[in-house]
C-alpha cells in the first residue's frame, strides 16, 4: 500500500515521504496517524505544504542576510571595571552583548546565536559572530571600555 509519512517512523520512512510498505503494517500505522494513503489529493496538499516550506525557508534567508547587512558597522560599546592591564573582574557574555546590541541599535538577536563560548576577558575591541541562519552570519564590533 503506497502511503505519505506525517511522522518519522524508525526504520520505515520520514516525514513527508512517500513509500509503498506491507498492506497489515499500513493499516496499523494508519490507524495510529502516522500515515496518510497515499491519494492524489494527498498527494497535491504535500506538494502545496512543500512549496510553502521552501518559501518560508526563502524568506527566512532574506530577512537574516537583511539583518546581517544592518549589524555590519555596528558597534556596541559596554562600561565595564577592571582591573590592571586592562584585564576584567569576571567577563562580558553573549547575554551582555544582546541586551546592550537592543539598547543602542534597537536590533533583537537571540543570546543563543551570538558566538561568545568564553566571554570576552580584556578592554578593547573584539569582532563577535552571530550565527543568523545556517548559511548567514553577521560580525559586530564590541568596544569594553572601563567604567569610570
Amino acid at each position: 500500500m503506497k502511503v505519505i509519512f506525517l511522522e518519522d517512523v524508525k526504520g520505515k520512512g520520514k516525514k513527508g515521504e512517500v513509500k509503498e510498505i506491507a498492506a497489515g503494517y499500513a493499516k496499523f500505522l494508519l490507524a495510529s496517524k502516522k500515515v496518510v494513503e497515499a491519494t492524489s489529493a494527498n498527494l497535491a496538499a504535500l506538494k502545496g505544504q512543500e512549496k510553502r516550506r521552501e518559501k518560508d525557508k526563502a524568506e527566512e534567508l532574506a530577512l537574516a542576510e537583511k539583518l546581517a547587512e544592518q549589524l555590519k558597522d555596528k558597534e556596541v560599546k559596554i562600561a565595564v571595571k577592571a582591573g590592571q592591564g586592562g584585564r576584567l573582574f569576571g567577563a562580558v557574555s553573549s547575554k551582555q552583548v544582546a541586551e546592550e546590541l537592543k539598547k543602542q541599535h534597537d536590533i533583537k538577536v537571540d543570546k543563543k546565536k551570538i558566538d561568545l563560548p568564553n566571554g570576552i576577558h580584556a578592554l578593547g575591541y573584539t569582532n563577535v559572530k552571530i550565527k543568523l541562519h545556517s548559511k548567514v552570519e553577521g560580525v559586530i564590533k564590541v568596544h569594553l571600555v572601563e567604567q569610570k
